[in-house]
């Protein structure tokens, strides 16, 4: 099973720098999601920003999400 978010920050260019509870952060690239379905609204820089923790994954105030498997497992390694 892999590790829950605790903290989740959108930077300007369409990722999240994620850190996870076992202390890991990763850098996710959402720019692939944002011509699907319920994330083209991502798409608006200022609603992207408003992404949040939500049960352990991250959520944005219309009910997008992504779960922490796929944020984990999609996500690049970062040096601490």
């Amino acid at each position: 099973m892999n590790p829950r978010v605790l903290n989740v920050e959108p930077t300007e260019d369409y990722q999240l720098v994620v850190t996870f509870v076992n202390g890991e952060r990763k850098k996710v690239d959402i720019a692939p999601y944002l011509e699907k379905g319920v994330f083209r609204e991502l798409k608006k820089i200022n609603y992207f920003k408003r992404v949040a923790v939500s049960f352990g994954s991250v959520m944005w105030p219309n009910e997008q999400d992504l779960s922490y498997d796929t944020l984990y497992l999609c996500g690049k390694t970062l040096n601490t």
